[in-house]
């Protein structure tokens, strides 16, 4: 036979003829490359199937995730509008603080009071969550940044309103506001008709009576600046309170504290007496600002 044919023989099992089938060269070349063909394009046809499938689960997964993080941007959202709101309520708190304290600045008289809700000019992401996901995160960093730029200025208008509270606090404690010995007062400030010779002379405290040995405190904070005897005021005391305010406690019997110490209002300097140019049992109380005398009745309770 031609060796162009491909002789293939089936034996059986049983005692029976033995078959033949011959083929030619070029089919058998044709049938064993498209066998071939045939088992790459199944391995492809599989493969292709299971990227299918497995694209498809992804897809499936990156919908659900895609749905789960556009509900968390919406949730986001409002809550970017609940914090504009929380800054406008701190804003109105602000405004309040500061007519309390009495401290405004131009700005704030022209912040109206009492007016709820997110300025004007703010963003509100309720409006935008219809709007496409990209106008709502272009919305929602324009909030935020503003929010962040009103924090700042929040933080510095509290910070301010705190440091102005402290130096009234100060102020307070540094302002002579309460009686230093109880009594009935004698003599007012001004002018008055000398107790010891005829015509008038300019008081410049008040004379409060009361009985010998009583206690005498400190009318405010301070540091002792004086605490010595003279002919005129007899034992004194002399306390510097700051901001130019000064007070003087005249006609001590004697006093307890010495020149240099730090007082505090209600601290004992001394006890009433009768010591110097005086009439019987008192104390002299002046009050100064910038070492001028003023009426001590403007600032006692």
């Amino acid at each position: 036979m031609s060796d162009n044919f491909f002789t293939f023989m089936i034996i059986p099992r049983k005692k029976s003829a033995v078959k033949k089938i011959c083929l030619s060269n070029n089919l058998v070349r044709t049938l064993f490359i498209g066998t071939i063909v045939a088992i790459l394009l199944t391995f492809y046809v599989i493969y292709d199937y299971a990227s299918i499938k497995r694209d498809r689960a992804e897809l499936s997964r990156l919908r659900i995730e895609t749905k789960q993080q556009s509900q968390n941007i919406e949730e986001l959202a409002l809550k970017i509008d609940e914090f504009a709101d929380r800054m406008e309520e701190l804003k109105q708190f602000d405004k309040k603080l500061r007519i309390l304290a009495n401290y405004q600045t131009s700005r704030d008289k022209k912040l109206p009071l009492g007016i709820g809700g997110s300025g004007s000019d703010t963003i509100k992401m309720k409006e935008l969550l219809k709007e496409s996901h990209e106008n709502l995160v272009a919305g929602m960093r324009k909030s935020i940044a503003g929010i962040n730029e009103d924090a700042d200025y929040r933080e510095r208008s509290f910070n301010e309103l705190l440091s102005f509270l402290r130096e009234q606090k100060s102020l307070l404690a540094a302002t002579p506001s309460v009686w230093p010995v109880k009594g009935w007062v004698t003599s007012e400030f001004g002018m008055r008709e000398s107790p010891f010779n005829s015509g008038t002379e300019f008081h410049k405290g008040i004379d409060i009576a009361t009985r010998m040995g009583k206690e005498v405190i400190a009318t405010a904070d301070g540091i002792v600046v004086e605490a010595s005897y003279s002919p005129a005021d007899g034992n004194l005391v002399k306390i510097e309170h700051g901001y130019g305010m000064s007070s003087a406690y005249a006609h001590l019997l004697k006093f307890v504290v010495k020149k240099g110490i730090k007082v505090k209002r209600g601290t004992l300097i001394g006890y009433v007496g009768d010591t110097g140019r005086s009439t019987g049992s008192h104390l002299h109380y002046a009050v100064y600002v910038n070492k001028i005398p003023v009426n001590p009745r403007k600032y006692l309770k």
